[in-house]
């Protein structure tokens, strides 16, 4: 191997560490481990499990990773929307950070609620203040509601909804990217090196998501949100769609302030 390519190995490999541990270390948020460890106990380790979307992590043995690009944590590969796997065939369902970059969100909601048992459990985590990030594209962002909104659609009763990462990673991940695409202004090949190193200077700013964890205005600039949800045991267990509910005027105001 030449000396370049060795440097440019060592730099990619550099690059994916930053941004799994640092810049993007979504899944590592104290919101975050304690739901997904709460979901993963509920079942128990004899019990399958599927997560939509893995990457390069696994979370327990009893787990199957599925994603689009194959690596050695992938066991199968394939995309949301398509499962090649029998209805009823898992008792949890995961997603972590990966509807946004689907075109037809809906679509892989459907197939994760088919693969489900009766009763089985989804989380699911997704963004909602922070850059575009194709990989390889981006197409939505989720509030709170929208989040809660979408997964009720598709069968699933919600039993938890909350902040994964809090307004402080949203000005984190905004802010860095600013200082990216500022400097990339002077040359567009000082996009990632100015990048790299906002995400390391500033990292501290996420350590201040903590302060915001009772705070209830924190969901007017959340960072995204995580959703565990029941599918419906049967269908005389799906509720009836009602009308959503107007604001008094006195919600509105305080919501407009």
């Amino acid at each position: 191997m030449t000396r370049a390519r060795r440097d440019s190995s060592a730099g990619e490999l550099a690059r994916r560490w930053l941004v799994r541990h640092v810049y993007a270390n979504h899944n590592d948020s104290r919101a975050v481990r304690d739901a997904l460890s709460r979901c993963l106990a509920s079942i128990g380790g004899n019990e399958r499990a599927l997560n939509v979307g893995a990457g390069t992590h696994r979370v327990a043995r009893n787990v199957t990773n599925v994603d689009i690009e194959r690596n050695e944590a992938i066991d199968v590969c394939c995309s949301g929307d398509s499962l090649p796997f029998a209805s009823g065939s898992f008792a949890l369902v995961l997603s972590q950070e990966t509807l946004e970059h689907v075109a037809n969100p809906n679509a892989v909601l459907a197939e994760m609620c088919r693969v489900l048992k009766p009763g089985g459990m989804l989380y699911c985590q997704v963004p909602f203040i922070i850059g575009w990030h194709p990989c390889p594209s981006d197409y939505w962002r989720f509030s709170r509601e929208g989040l809660q909104q979408i997964v009720n659609a598709h069968g699933f009763v919600c039993e938890e909804i909350g902040m994964a990462v809090g307004p402080a990673t949203a000005l984190y991940r905004i802010a860095v990217e600013f200082v990216g695409i500022t400097v990339a202004g002077v040359w567009h090949r000082l996009y990632l090196p100015a990048k790299g190193c906002a995400a390391a200077l500033l990292y501290p700013l996420k350590l201040l998501d903590g302060l915001y964890r009772r705070n209830r205005r924190a969901d007017r600039l959340g960072a995204g949100y995580y959703i565990i949800g029941r599918k419906f045991a049967s269908a005389v267990d799906i509720p009836i769609p009602a009308d959503v509910p107007m604001l008094s005027a006195s919600q509105a105001r305080c919501n407009d302030s």
